[in-house]
Parts: C-alpha cells; structure tokens; sequence
C-alpha cells in the first residue's frame, strides 16, 4: 500500500470517528449548540461545523435556532427518524410508561396501578400493550423503537438483566426480565435497578449534571441509591451497589424482604410509614401520606420528617464512603420538598466531614418521582448505536486532523 493511500484510510477512520463522537455526545446530552459540541468533545468549532453539516444532510441531526448568553446560536439535535425509545419503571404498586426520542423529550406517557406482589407474566403483558398503546397514539410502530430501558425496585444483575437478590421481588427472581420482554416486542430491551436509572437521569439532564460524582436516594416505598462515579453508574459486581434499604438499623428488628432483620426499608419504607399513621389517620395510600403532608397535616409532616432523618443518617455513611459533590432525593416522598429534605441534609452534615472547599450539598431531584422512567428513557437511548449514514469522504483536500480520544470521557 502506498504512503498516500495509507494516509487516506487514516485520516478516513479518523474523520468517521470524530463523527461518532460528535453523535454520541449529542445523544449523551439531548442536545448542544455547536459551540457546546467543540467544548464537549475537543474538536475545533470549524470541524464540528463541517461534520454537523454532514450529518444534517445524511438526516441523522436536526438543526434549530436559540439563544445563549443573549446570542443566537445552533442547536443541534438528533432527528427523530432516527428512532424511538422506552422508558419503563415498574415500581412496588404502579406501572409508568414513556415514549421518547433522542432530544430526550418524553412525547407520550401512561402510568397503571399494579396490585401488591403482582405478578411477572402478568405485569410483563401490561408494559408490552401499554407500549403498543402509545405508540399508535403518535402514529408510530415498534419498528420506530431503538429500545426499550426498564427499572425494577431491586438489584439487578448488568450481565444478565436478572434481579440478583432472592426475595426482594417474589416471582421475579427467575425471570429474564430483558429476554422475556424482547421476546414479546421484537425489539432489544436493558434492565436495571431503579435508583441507577435515577441517578442516571439526574446525572445525565437533572440535578446533577454539572457534577462528575453524584449520589441519587430513592425514597418511595422501599429505599435505595444509584451512585454516579466520573459520570458512569457504579453497580459493584452483583448490582447491589447502593442498595442503602438493606442496611441494618434496628436490633434485632422487624423482618425484611432480603432475609434479614432490622433494615432501614424496615423503619422507613411504605409499610412502616403508614402503619404509624393507621392509628390517627386510618387506611392511606403513600399518595395520601405527601398530600396531606403537604396540605399541612402535622402527623403526616412529622412521620415524613422522621423518614428524611433516618435516610439521612445512612446516606452519610455513603456520602463519606464515596465523598459525592451532590446527592440528590427523589422518589414520591421527595414531592413533600423540605419536610424530608431538611432533617435528611442534617443527618447528612452531622456525620460526613466538612470540606470546606467543596462542601456536599442535598437538593431535590430535578425529574422528582419521574427520574426513574426518564433514566430508563435514558439508558435505552444511550445504548443504542446510531448509524451515520454518511457518504464516502472526499479526499480531495486536506481535512483538519483531530483525535477523538480529545474528548473527556463523553463518548
């Protein structure tokens, strides 16, 4: 081979790689000027210019006008025709469905009441016609579908998208939740525990996107954490990273879904929670609890203030553990704002070290009981491969040289 042909592949593969990163970055984010697009990846303004010219021919990206900082600027997105995604939560006692696309704009939701301890089969039929559903509600079909992202409250096994924890979701342990579902649907389908899909939400558009190493808490019926480290979820080898609503506060304890005794989903979870209200309040549901609480019920108030306090006494266990820049509360409880923030971001201060250069704060998650869905959203979009389609280069005239592996860690 000659010199010259040599240095044609070279400067071929290295110019459909810098398309690859700019689209991956795009697809990361949702959407970025031009200009943010240089920032993110490395690469010169000149050079994403030309390559979002390109990619906007092949009809990979939109273009659309907006402002930044007062000026006019390009924002570059990618097209809809590319595909189609789902988002999944399938949480303790209800089913939420979101369809969206790859600005990371959710175009059409359901959500359903599921029974407690409903069953695999039966749940797994509810997600596959409620999917059907919307998208014959935008006049799309599941070949428009990139893939599917579902969450499960428990830890799940990355390898084999598998609850990887007897017990905790009965029914489910044997169940290939992702196989079963891309069976039904045709299409590829990822799974994972809850709290990473939150943490990924908020890491990825939330609360916590200016920070490289987060921390999302769940508190809804159970409680769990995703932990974000240089903006990668962290799952340890099992997936049972973050799982904070198995650790043991109280001995010996009320029994647990895991087999233990005493855990803190035990002191603080739905059933302990409402269970302290039957006396005063009667029957409620967890939506009952945050609307009174909100309403200004002072029992509701101070059960929910109690929650926050406990959480927060673990979370700074983990805070001190992972030494996060943020931690950030969601699930339903967290629609109650400061009566479970504040005694949560006390316990917090009281134990983790006091940086004062880079002190830890605890905000309210940005999506609040919706992060989990929009993660799934997220995680489907992000691990889908998008095809460039653009024409063979022209090695005509010189092109700007620029390596891809310039980029921090975004592609």
């Amino acid at each position: 081979m000659s010199r010259r042909a040599a240095a044609a592949g070279s400067q071929s593969s290295l110019r459909e790689a810098n398309r690859s990163l700019v689209v991956e970055t795009v697809k990361r984010y949702g959407g970025l000027t031009q200009v943010e697009l240089a920032t993110a990846t490395g690469l010169s303004q000149a050079t994403v210019s030309t390559i979002v010219r390109e990619l906007l021919a092949a009809g990979v990206v939109d273009i659309a006008t907006t402002t930044r900082s007062g000026r006019r600027a390009q924002m570059v997105t990618l097209a809809r025709r590319v595909g189609l995604a789902v988002g999944v939560q399938v949480g303790h006692r209800h089913l939420r469905v979101v369809l969206g696309d790859f600005t990371h704009e959710v175009i059409a939701e359901q959500t359903l009441p599921l029974p407690s301890g409903h069953r695999v089969d039966t749940s797994l039929d509810r997600v596959a016609l409620l999917v059907v559903d919307l998208l014959e509600r935008v006049g799309a079909t599941l070949e428009d579908v990139v893939g599917l992202g579902v969450g499960l409250p428990a830890p799940v096994d990355a390898s084999t998208g598998m609850v990887s924890v007897a017990g905790i979701m009965p029914g489910w342990d044997e169940v290939h939740v992702g196989q079963v579902l891309s069976k039904r649907l045709g299409r590829p389908v990822y799974v994972d525990n809850d709290a990473n899909l939150g943490a990924i939400a908020e890491s990825t558009l939330g609360a916590a996107r200016e920070y490289g190493d987060s921390v999302f808490v769940r508190v809804s019926y159970g409680v769990g954490a995703g932990i974000v480290i240089g903006g990668q979820v962290h799952r340890g080898v099992g997936g049972t990273a973050g799982e904070i609503g198995h650790v043991r506060v109280a001995f010996p304890g009320e029994p647990c879904r895991c087999g233990n005794t005493g855990c803190l989903d035990t002191v603080v979870g739905a059933t302990a929670l409402l269970g302290r209200l039957r006396d005063s309040h009667g029957v409620l549901a967890l939506r009952d609890v945050v609307q009174r609480t909100n309403d200004g019920d002072q029992r509701c108030a101070q059960a929910v203030a109690d929650v926050g306090a406990a959480v927060g006494a673990v979370v700074a266990g983990l805070g001190v553990a992972v030494d996060p820049q943020v931690i950030v509360v969601g699930g339903e409880l967290a629609d109650t704002g400061e009566v479970l923030l504040r005694p949560l971001r006390e316990a917090v201060r009281l134990s983790v070290l006091r940086n004062q250069f880079a002190p830890l704060d605890v905000v309210g998650a940005s999506f609040g009981g919706r992060a989990e869905v929009v993660g799934a959203l997220v995680l489907a979009l992000q691990s889908t491969d998008v095809p460039l389609r653009v024409g063979a280069d022209d090695d005509d005239g010189p092109d700007e040289l620029e390596s891809a592996t310039r980029a921090t860690g975004l592609a």
